[in-house]
Protein backbone atom coordinates (compact mmCIF):
# COMPACT_ATOMS: atom_id res chain seq x y z
CA UNK A 1 0.00 0.00 0.00
CA UNK A 2 1.59 3.42 -1.13
CA UNK A 3 2.64 5.69 1.96
CA UNK A 4 2.92 9.40 0.89
CA UNK A 5 3.67 12.85 2.77
CA UNK A 6 0.40 12.55 4.76
CA UNK A 7 1.82 15.30 7.18
CA UNK A 8 3.80 18.65 6.49
CA UNK A 9 7.59 17.16 4.87
CA UNK A 10 7.98 14.06 3.41
CA UNK A 11 10.50 11.50 4.98
CA UNK A 12 13.67 10.48 3.36
CA UNK A 13 15.92 7.22 4.12
CA UNK A 14 19.52 8.01 3.12
CA UNK A 15 21.78 5.07 4.03
CA UNK A 16 25.28 5.55 3.92
CA UNK A 17 24.18 9.46 5.07
CA UNK A 18 27.78 9.81 7.31
CA UNK A 19 29.73 9.77 4.37
CA UNK A 20 31.81 12.14 1.68
CA UNK A 21 28.38 12.50 -0.69
CA UNK A 22 25.91 10.85 2.00
CA UNK A 23 26.53 13.94 4.74
CA UNK A 24 26.45 16.72 2.02
CA UNK A 25 23.00 15.15 0.85
CA UNK A 26 21.36 15.76 4.16
CA UNK A 27 22.66 18.85 4.84
CA UNK A 28 20.64 20.05 1.53
CA UNK A 29 17.32 17.42 1.62
CA UNK A 30 17.13 18.67 5.51
CA UNK A 31 16.17 22.05 4.30
CA UNK A 32 12.83 20.52 3.81
CA UNK A 33 12.58 17.25 4.35
CA UNK A 34 11.96 15.13 7.49
CA UNK A 35 16.02 12.91 7.14
CA UNK A 36 16.74 9.44 8.34
CA UNK A 37 20.21 9.08 8.16
CA UNK A 38 21.77 5.50 8.64
CA UNK A 39 25.32 4.71 9.00
CA UNK A 40 27.29 1.98 10.60
CA UNK A 41 30.47 4.49 10.45
CA UNK A 42 32.70 2.08 8.97
CA UNK A 43 34.19 4.78 6.88
CA UNK A 44 31.96 7.29 7.52
CA UNK A 45 32.13 9.75 9.85
CA UNK A 46 30.10 10.95 13.22
CA UNK A 47 31.70 14.44 12.63
CA UNK A 48 30.03 14.60 9.29
CA UNK A 49 26.78 14.84 10.78
CA UNK A 50 27.23 16.24 14.11
CA UNK A 51 26.13 20.01 13.52
CA UNK A 52 22.67 17.94 12.50
CA UNK A 53 22.16 15.50 15.52
CA UNK A 54 19.51 18.26 17.59
CA UNK A 55 17.65 18.99 14.55
CA UNK A 56 14.47 18.26 15.10
CA UNK A 57 13.80 17.01 11.14
CA UNK A 58 16.91 14.92 11.56
CA UNK A 59 17.25 11.31 13.10
CA UNK A 60 20.58 8.81 13.36
CA UNK A 61 20.19 5.36 13.60
CA UNK A 62 23.67 3.80 13.76
CA UNK A 63 23.27 0.19 11.53
CA UNK A 64 24.70 -2.22 8.93
CA UNK A 65 22.70 -2.29 6.15
CA UNK A 66 23.84 -5.50 5.16
CA UNK A 67 21.57 -6.85 8.04
CA UNK A 68 17.44 -5.76 7.45
CA UNK A 69 16.43 -2.47 8.59
CA UNK A 70 12.78 -2.28 10.08
CA UNK A 71 12.01 1.51 10.46
CA UNK A 72 9.02 0.98 12.68
CA UNK A 73 10.71 -0.72 15.11
CA UNK A 74 12.46 2.31 16.15
CA UNK A 75 11.01 4.31 18.96
CA UNK A 76 12.40 7.96 17.70
CA UNK A 77 11.39 7.36 14.55
CA UNK A 78 7.82 8.07 16.17
CA UNK A 79 7.79 11.41 16.05
CA UNK A 80 8.36 11.15 12.29
CA UNK A 81 5.23 8.79 12.10
CA UNK A 82 6.97 6.23 10.38
CA UNK A 83 3.97 3.53 10.90
CA UNK A 84 1.67 6.00 9.14
CA UNK A 85 3.48 7.87 6.50
CA UNK A 86 6.71 5.60 5.87
CA UNK A 87 9.35 7.06 3.73
CA UNK A 88 8.59 8.83 0.34
CA UNK A 89 12.50 8.76 -1.05
CA UNK A 90 15.35 6.56 -0.42
CA UNK A 91 18.88 7.50 -1.10
CA UNK A 92 21.34 4.46 -1.13
CA UNK A 93 24.75 5.52 -0.71
CA UNK A 94 25.68 2.52 1.94
CA UNK A 95 28.84 1.07 0.78
CA UNK A 96 32.58 1.45 2.55
CA UNK A 97 34.80 3.54 0.63
CA UNK A 98 37.88 4.13 1.58
CA UNK A 99 40.99 3.34 -0.39
CA UNK A 100 43.66 3.21 2.63
CA UNK A 101 41.78 0.51 4.04
CA UNK A 102 39.79 -1.54 1.16
CA UNK A 103 41.43 -4.88 1.36
CA UNK A 104 40.63 -5.05 4.86
CA UNK A 105 36.75 -3.88 3.87
CA UNK A 106 36.31 -6.51 1.20
CA UNK A 107 33.93 -8.74 2.69
CA UNK A 108 31.57 -5.52 4.10
CA UNK A 109 31.93 -3.74 0.95
CA UNK A 110 30.40 -7.06 -0.90
CA UNK A 111 27.39 -7.02 1.41
CA UNK A 112 26.75 -3.61 1.15
CA UNK A 113 26.87 -4.32 -2.72
CA UNK A 114 24.11 -7.29 -2.36
CA UNK A 115 22.61 -7.64 1.15
CA UNK A 116 22.60 -3.85 1.69
CA UNK A 117 21.33 -2.92 -1.36
CA UNK A 118 18.41 -5.69 -0.89
CA UNK A 119 17.27 -4.54 2.47
CA UNK A 120 17.12 -0.89 1.19
CA UNK A 121 15.09 -1.62 -1.66
CA UNK A 122 13.01 -3.93 0.62
CA UNK A 123 12.13 -0.95 2.28
CA UNK A 124 11.63 1.00 -1.11
CA UNK A 125 9.17 -2.04 -1.95
CA UNK A 126 7.21 -1.75 1.31
CA UNK A 127 6.47 2.11 1.55
CA UNK A 128 6.47 2.42 -2.46
CA UNK A 129 9.10 5.02 -2.18
CA UNK A 130 10.93 6.28 -4.88
CA UNK A 131 14.60 4.49 -4.65
CA UNK A 132 18.24 5.87 -5.94
CA UNK A 133 21.14 4.02 -6.04
CA UNK A 134 24.30 5.59 -6.02
CA UNK A 135 26.80 3.60 -8.64
CA UNK A 136 29.90 4.43 -10.28
CA UNK A 137 31.97 4.69 -12.81
CA UNK A 138 33.85 1.77 -11.79
CA UNK A 139 31.07 -0.83 -13.98
CA UNK A 140 32.46 0.76 -17.34
CA UNK A 141 36.04 -1.01 -16.07
CA UNK A 142 39.06 1.08 -16.45
CA UNK A 143 40.25 4.14 -19.14
CA UNK A 144 40.32 2.30 -22.93
CA UNK A 145 43.28 4.00 -25.34
CA UNK A 146 40.00 3.51 -28.06
CA UNK A 147 37.28 5.34 -25.87
CA UNK A 148 37.58 8.33 -23.82
CA UNK A 149 33.95 9.28 -22.81
CA UNK A 150 32.04 6.08 -21.57
CA UNK A 151 28.42 6.87 -22.48
CA UNK A 152 25.35 4.66 -20.55
CA UNK A 153 25.11 2.12 -23.32
CA UNK A 154 28.72 0.80 -23.03
CA UNK A 155 28.88 -2.56 -21.16
CA UNK A 156 32.16 -1.92 -19.75
CA UNK A 157 35.13 -4.64 -19.01
CA UNK A 158 35.45 -5.97 -15.45
CA UNK A 159 37.11 -9.02 -14.32
CA UNK A 160 34.21 -10.69 -11.77
CA UNK A 161 37.06 -12.52 -9.48
CA UNK A 162 40.03 -9.66 -9.52
CA UNK A 163 41.33 -7.98 -6.20
CA UNK A 164 38.74 -5.05 -6.75
CA UNK A 165 35.26 -7.57 -7.80
CA UNK A 166 34.15 -6.73 -4.47
CA UNK A 167 33.58 -3.21 -5.50
CA UNK A 168 33.83 -3.35 -9.06
CA UNK A 169 31.24 -6.02 -9.73
CA UNK A 170 29.19 -5.82 -6.71
CA UNK A 171 28.24 -2.32 -8.33
CA UNK A 172 27.45 -3.54 -11.14
CA UNK A 173 25.46 -6.72 -9.11
CA UNK A 174 24.00 -3.62 -7.11
CA UNK A 175 22.63 -2.36 -10.65
CA UNK A 176 21.35 -5.65 -12.03
CA UNK A 177 19.78 -5.96 -8.44
CA UNK A 178 17.87 -2.92 -9.00
CA UNK A 179 16.74 -3.34 -12.54
CA UNK A 180 15.39 -6.78 -11.19
CA UNK A 181 13.06 -5.42 -8.39
CA UNK A 182 12.23 -2.44 -10.50
CA UNK A 183 11.00 -4.80 -13.08
CA UNK A 184 9.37 -7.44 -10.24
CA UNK A 185 7.70 -5.08 -7.73
CA UNK A 186 6.94 -1.46 -10.11
CA UNK A 187 8.76 0.37 -7.95
CA UNK A 188 10.66 3.96 -8.88
CA UNK A 189 14.39 2.41 -8.64
CA UNK A 190 16.99 4.67 -10.38
CA UNK A 191 20.32 4.37 -10.99
CA UNK A 192 23.08 7.19 -10.86
CA UNK A 193 26.78 6.32 -12.15
CA UNK A 194 29.00 8.63 -10.34
CA UNK A 195 32.35 9.49 -11.51
CA UNK A 196 34.95 10.82 -9.29
CA UNK A 197 34.07 13.44 -6.54
CA UNK A 198 35.27 15.82 -4.29
CA UNK A 199 34.88 18.72 -1.50
CA UNK A 200 34.79 19.02 2.00
CA UNK A 201 34.85 16.24 4.47
CA UNK A 202 36.54 14.41 2.50
CA UNK A 203 38.93 12.16 5.21
CA UNK A 204 42.69 13.42 5.38
CA UNK A 205 45.47 10.48 5.01
CA UNK A 206 42.84 7.73 3.38
CA UNK A 207 44.66 7.47 0.08
CA UNK A 208 42.22 10.00 -2.11
CA UNK A 209 44.21 12.11 -3.91
CA UNK A 210 43.25 15.75 -3.53
CA UNK A 211 42.98 15.44 0.34
CA UNK A 212 46.43 13.68 0.52
CA UNK A 213 47.98 15.96 -1.74
CA UNK A 214 46.72 19.14 0.69
CA UNK A 215 47.97 17.35 3.98
CA UNK A 216 51.64 16.67 2.58
CA UNK A 217 51.95 20.19 1.26
CA UNK A 218 51.09 21.86 4.36
CA UNK A 219 53.85 19.63 6.18
CA UNK A 220 55.84 20.21 3.12
CA UNK A 221 56.25 16.96 2.36
CA UNK A 222 56.60 15.31 -1.39
CA UNK A 223 53.29 14.88 -3.30
CA UNK A 224 52.84 11.25 -4.51
CA UNK A 225 50.87 10.76 -7.27
CA UNK A 226 50.63 6.95 -8.03
CA UNK A 227 50.99 6.89 -11.90
CA UNK A 228 53.33 9.00 -14.31
CA UNK A 229 53.53 12.42 -15.07
CA UNK A 230 50.57 11.51 -17.53
CA UNK A 231 48.24 10.15 -15.29
CA UNK A 232 44.91 12.47 -15.90
CA UNK A 233 41.80 12.54 -14.19
CA UNK A 234 37.98 14.47 -13.84
CA UNK A 235 37.18 16.38 -10.61
CA UNK A 236 32.96 16.89 -9.82
CA UNK A 237 32.77 19.09 -7.22
CA UNK A 238 30.19 17.27 -4.36
CA UNK A 239 27.92 19.97 -4.20
CA UNK A 240 26.94 19.53 -8.37
CA UNK A 241 26.67 15.60 -7.74
CA UNK A 242 23.91 16.64 -5.12
CA UNK A 243 22.09 18.83 -6.85
CA UNK A 244 22.68 16.50 -9.70
CA UNK A 245 20.62 13.41 -7.37
CA UNK A 246 18.20 16.03 -6.31
CA UNK A 247 17.12 16.91 -9.83
CA UNK A 248 17.33 12.65 -10.54
CA UNK A 249 15.16 11.92 -7.82
CA UNK A 250 12.59 14.67 -8.50
CA UNK A 251 12.33 13.14 -12.44
CA UNK A 252 10.63 10.16 -13.90
CA UNK A 253 13.75 9.25 -15.50
CA UNK A 254 15.06 5.96 -14.37
CA UNK A 255 18.76 6.05 -15.67
CA UNK A 256 21.33 4.62 -15.67
CA UNK A 257 22.60 8.17 -16.13
CA UNK A 258 26.28 9.44 -15.69
CA UNK A 259 27.09 12.27 -13.17
CA UNK A 260 30.52 13.75 -13.33
CA UNK A 261 32.81 16.05 -15.05
CA UNK A 262 34.04 15.36 -18.57
CA UNK A 263 37.38 18.18 -18.36
CA UNK A 264 40.26 15.97 -17.51
CA UNK A 265 43.50 17.47 -16.35
CA UNK A 266 46.97 15.67 -15.58
CA UNK A 267 47.48 15.45 -11.63
CA UNK A 268 50.32 16.75 -12.15
CA UNK A 269 48.95 20.33 -12.63
CA UNK A 270 46.32 19.59 -9.78
CA UNK A 271 49.07 19.12 -7.29
CA UNK A 272 51.12 22.07 -8.65
CA UNK A 273 47.98 24.20 -8.09
CA UNK A 274 47.53 22.84 -4.43
CA UNK A 275 51.18 23.95 -3.87
CA UNK A 276 50.80 27.18 -5.08
CA UNK A 277 47.63 27.97 -3.36
CA UNK A 278 49.35 26.95 0.09
CA UNK A 279 52.63 28.18 -0.53
CA UNK A 280 54.29 25.06 0.02
CA UNK A 281 57.52 23.89 -0.35
CA UNK A 282 56.32 20.10 -1.38
CA UNK A 283 57.71 18.52 -4.77
CA UNK A 284 55.85 16.34 -6.73
CA UNK A 285 57.08 12.66 -7.15
CA UNK A 286 55.51 9.59 -8.59
CA UNK A 287 54.79 6.06 -7.19
CA UNK A 288 53.60 2.53 -8.50
CA UNK A 289 50.17 2.98 -9.22
CA UNK A 290 47.55 1.58 -6.56
CA UNK A 291 44.53 -0.64 -6.43
CA UNK A 292 42.16 1.22 -5.86
CA UNK A 293 43.45 4.56 -7.33
CA UNK A 294 43.47 3.96 -11.55
CA UNK A 295 42.86 6.24 -14.41
CA UNK A 296 39.27 5.91 -15.23
CA UNK A 297 37.76 7.52 -18.53
CA UNK A 298 35.33 10.27 -18.68
CA UNK A 299 31.86 10.73 -18.73
CA UNK A 300 29.76 10.68 -21.80
CA UNK A 301 26.74 13.30 -20.42
CA UNK A 302 24.91 13.54 -23.14
CA UNK A 303 22.05 11.26 -21.55
CA UNK A 304 22.03 13.53 -18.44
CA UNK A 305 22.12 17.31 -20.02
CA UNK A 306 19.37 15.84 -22.33
CA UNK A 307 16.98 14.44 -19.66
CA UNK A 308 17.35 16.73 -16.61
CA UNK A 309 19.46 19.74 -17.72
CA UNK A 310 22.23 19.01 -15.38
CA UNK A 311 25.99 19.13 -16.06
CA UNK A 312 28.43 20.38 -13.15
CA UNK A 313 28.86 24.03 -12.68
CA UNK A 314 31.86 24.41 -10.14
CA UNK A 315 35.19 25.60 -11.19
CA UNK A 316 37.72 23.61 -10.18
CA UNK A 317 40.16 25.97 -9.03
CA UNK A 318 37.37 27.28 -7.21
CA UNK A 319 36.45 23.82 -5.66
CA UNK A 320 40.40 22.83 -4.66
CA UNK A 321 40.46 26.31 -2.90
CA UNK A 322 37.36 25.30 -0.79
CA UNK A 323 38.10 21.83 -0.20
CA UNK A 324 41.78 22.99 0.25
CA UNK A 325 40.82 25.22 3.14
CA UNK A 326 38.31 22.79 4.98
CA UNK A 327 41.47 20.41 4.92
CA UNK A 328 43.53 22.89 6.73
CA UNK A 329 41.06 23.64 8.80
CA UNK A 330 40.45 20.26 9.69
CA UNK A 331 43.90 19.26 10.01
CA UNK A 332 44.49 21.80 12.75
CA UNK A 333 41.46 20.70 14.67
CA UNK A 334 43.38 17.23 14.76
CA UNK A 335 46.46 18.79 16.05
CA UNK A 336 45.20 21.11 19.03
CA UNK A 337 43.40 17.70 20.08
CA UNK A 338 46.61 15.70 19.93
CA UNK A 339 47.93 18.26 21.63
CA UNK A 340 45.19 18.16 24.26
CA UNK A 341 45.13 14.15 25.02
Amino acid sequence: MTKRAIFDKKNILITGGAGFIGSHLCDELIRSNKIICVDNFLTGSEENIDHLLRHPDFIFIRHDMSMPLDLESFRELERFRVQFQGVQEVYNLACPMSPKDFQKNIVDTALANSLGVKNALDIAVKYNAKFLQFSTSVVYGPRRQDMKYFSEDYFGYVDPIAERSCYDEGKRFAESLVVNYRKKFDIDAKIARIFRSYGSRMKLDDGQMLPDFVNNALDNKELEIHGDENFISSFCHVSDIVQGMIMFMKSDEMGPLNFGSDIEYKLTDVAKKIIEMIGSRSRIVYRDQLLFMRPQGLPDLTQVKERLGWFPVKLLEDGIQETTDYLKARKHIIALTDQIL
